[in-house]
């Protein structure tokens, strides 16, 4: 046989194929009604485990058979987001999420109260500068300073990192957030460049020790070797640092902290840009106690935890592939208290606007032992 003989084999059993996928669909969608009517669930893990076996088991061929199961197990997510499609889940979260989109105000605040870390100067200043227009910014000496003063009503906002390009998460963040109930409503990508500021006159031989974030500090390592016998000392945040050295009068420290630091607290530059990497990027999210959607919300973030069984994470990310969600950002963080057990973190890809997006929601809720939805939110880059 030609190749060409076997193509038009392919395409005749391609056509077979499509026409009982179809109405296998076609089956789904009354199985969906049945359930929808007797207040059962879409997705039952015991039933499609069984059928897996049994369908990988009548295989004839031994070497197909994990092939097969694979087929069959996308076929079932394929079905499950059919079936949530026609029952337009009415969960309480599907709820809470048209109840934010219709009463969102049509444009992000311009003004607003905005709490932060550190002291002015900080990166966190020049986050929260480019998502709000003219902002009265609270400054916190912790992380934990800026969720307490959203909850207790001091302020609307909170301006927070979550992640650098090169040094990666804030896992404190992450650790806050699975703590508070708290809502993430835009985020914007900054470029974090760091100096070597010192008093005025230092040479640079005379430093022997440099303070800053321990993220900075992370970004500059390789930076930071070429000082001999450097003592280096992590403080809460890059312009407490610059604040430090020009308030203790030593000429042997320095401080790792933005120009506009140096500027501000009477510093000198003796070197820009000395990160590791040029492209040097935090990410900071702005978070509120009340949702809000805003339009153009094109970013979801969800944290969940899953049964602790084999497969619970692949059931979860084939939600996903299923209706084609690109999968932005994974993080896992270990729960407290628990043997062994993690909440995970996503961040996902898709308009609020589409139709996936309340299937993938109500798909990665179903999978999960517990849910929470962060927000959708759109990135200032």
């Amino acid at each position: 046989m030609e190749l060409q003989d076997y193509r038009q084999q392919i395409d005749q059993i391609d056509a077979q194929l499509t026409e009982l996928f179809q109405q296998r669909m076609q089956v789904s969608s009354g199985i969906a009604e049945y359930k929808k009517a007797h207040n059962l669930p879409v997705y039952d893990p015991a039933r499609e485990r069984a059928k897996l076996k049994s369908v990988a088991a009548s295989a004839r061929r031994p070497e197909l058979q994990e092939a097969t199961e694979r087929l069959y197990s996308m076929l079932f997510e394929l079905s499950r987001g059919y079936q949530r499609s026609l029952n337009a889940a009415q969960t309480p979260l599907m709820g809470k999420v048209r109840h934010t989109l219709e009463n969102t105000p049509s444009l992000f605040p311009e003004h607003a109260t905005v709490a932060c870390q550190g002291v002015e100067g900080a990166y966190s200043q020049s986050a929260c500068q480019r998502l709000f227009r003219t902002p009265d910014i609270l400054y916190f000496a912790g992380f934990d300073g800026v969720f307490r003063a959203i909850d207790k009503g001091l302020c609307r906002y909170g301006v927070l990192p979550l992640e650098n390009s090169s040094a990666g998460s804030v896992n404190r963040i992450y650790d806050l957030m699975m703590e508070y109930d708290f809502s993430i409503v835009r985020s914007v990508r900054v470029k974090v460049d760091h100096a070597l500021l010192t008093l005025p006159g230092v040479r640079r031989e005379e430093i022997g020790e440099v303070v800053s974030h321990p993220q900075a500090l992370a970004q500059c390592e390789g930076y930071l070797r070429k000082f001999p016998n450097l003592k280096i000392t992590p403080v809460e945040n890059t312009a407490a640092a610059a604040r430090m050295v020009a308030e203790s009068g030593r000429k042997d420290l320095a401080a790792l902290a933005s120009p506009n630091c140096g500027e501000l607290y009477g510093l000198t530059c003796l070197e820009n840009s000395v990160q590791d990497h040029p492209g040097n990027y935090t990410r900071f999210i702005c978070i509120s106690k009340n949702p809000e959607i805003y339009p153009g919300a094109d970013r979801t973030s969800v944290m969940l935890r899953l049964p602790h069984r084999p497969g619970s994470l692949y059931h979860a990310l084939g939600e996903l592939y299923a209706l084609d969600v690109n999968l932005l950002k994974l993080e896992s963080r270990p729960i407290p208290g628990s043997d062994f057990q993690f909440q995970f973190y996503f961040d996902l890809e898709t308009s609020v606007y589409s139709d996936r997006f309340l299937q993938m929601l109500s798909g990665l809720e179903e999978v999960s032992s517990s849910f929470r939805y962060l927000g959708s939110y759109s990135e200032v880059i």
